[in-house]
């Protein structure tokens, strides 16, 4: 409901909660973007019309001219952009899209609430052309707020299946199929996995792949062989700690970035495990990091290289050539086979 004594016209906030759904519903019947069935677009439609909403179609307009510049921003901490490799090949990546253009790249971090709501008064008052959005989590509206305000987005992945912004992402359901069936081809027999945080489709995507595998090889997925990471070092050592106690006699093990597979590792050589004698173990995303483990991982190869460089073409062709259509691009992954599986 709008809140009592408000001065200003209602947000897009109060009308996704007069018509009881999300913002991102709402930015979606507001741009006529597919995806919304016909009652609930026509609640939206009621809502806007009871509340007198007017969408911010001048904001683009009142901003003036172009600034030939675009933001990077990445919804993480500082810890994990400067620990995580794929962070930098995204950057690195994105720059090298944008290249051969006169457009300067800004990079910026929003890991608050009071940092997300200062970077939409900046792109608000016209700064940037354009936003680069990498590693939002499920529940973060910094996509629908800034679609309000018709400015070009473009995300690195997806919020969820129906994503209603652009976006470039990796086919992590087939990755991950791919390396569970192939550590079951490879005569493994009891293997777990560690995931990513739940809030991140990234991570669903991931686990779903490895549903999938299991149950084609040996049935329904039993949840005791799955075990909750961050994306983090530290997450796969204690997944990996806790798969081990609960199944002693787990073969192989799949995790969602190499980056916890390292940790995976750690835990299994603390435990005398001999990796892939005793334990095969599999990464995602073939980053750098997955060349100097000890053995060298097995890993899924997202192409990072493209994925930037796919974002940076995508949201160049939005500000060149503003379309009520979402732009989707789902790169092909590859196993990588090394010494750990």
């Amino acid at each position: 409901m709008v809140a009592k004594g408000r001065t200003g016209p209602p947000t897009l906030e109060e009308v996704a909660a007069f018509a009881g759904v999300g913002r991102g519903t709402v930015s979606r019947v507001i741009n006529n973007a597919p995806g919304v069935r016909t009652e609930t677009r026509l609640v939206v439609e009621q809502a806007i019309a009871e509340l007198g909403y007017v969408p911010n179609h001048a904001a683009r307009a009142l901003a003036g001219s172009r600034t030939d510049a675009v933001a990077l921003v990445i919804t993480e901490t500082e810890r994990r952009f400067f620990a995580e490799p794929f962070f930098s090949e995204i950057v690195h990546a994105v720059g090298a899209g944008l290249a051969d253009t006169e457009i300067q790249l800004l990079l910026t971090l929003v890991r608050t609430e009071k940092e997300r709501q200062r970077f939409v008064q900046y792109a608000r008052a016209g700064r940037v052309d354009g936003v680069l959005l990498v590693s939002v989590h499920g529940s973060d509206p910094l996509p629908d707020m800034l679609a309000e305000l018709e400015l070009p987005t473009v995300l690195s992945g997806r919020r969820s299946g129906d994503e209603s912004v652009s976006y470039v992402d990796s086919d992590n359901v087939g990755g991950a199929r791919s390396a569970v069936r192939y550590l079951a081809d490879s005569g493994r027999r009891a293997i777990a996995t560690v995931t990513g945080p739940p809030d991140m489709y990234v991570a669903q995507c991931r686990l779903r792949g490895y549903q999938e595998a299991i149950r084609q090889s040996f049935g329904e997925a039993d949840p005791s062989w799955i075990a909750q990471g961050d994306f983090t070092e530290e997450s796969g050592r204690r997944a990996m700690a806790e798969l081990l106690h609960r199944h002693p006699d787990l073969d192989a093990v799949f995790a969602a970035s190499d980056i916890m597979a390292a940790g995976a590792l750690h835990t299994l050589r603390a435990a005398g495990r001999r990796v892939p004698e005793d334990v095969a173990v599999v990464g995602f995303d073939d980053s750098p990091l997955a060349q100097h483990t000890d053995p060298q991982l097995t890993t899924v190869r997202q192409p990072v290289e493209e994925m930037g460089r796919a974002m940076a073409r995508v949201l160049l062709e939005d500000i060149e050539a503003p379309s009520a259509a979402w732009r989707h691009v789902i790169l092909r992954t590859k196993l990588v086979r090394r010494a750990s599986a």
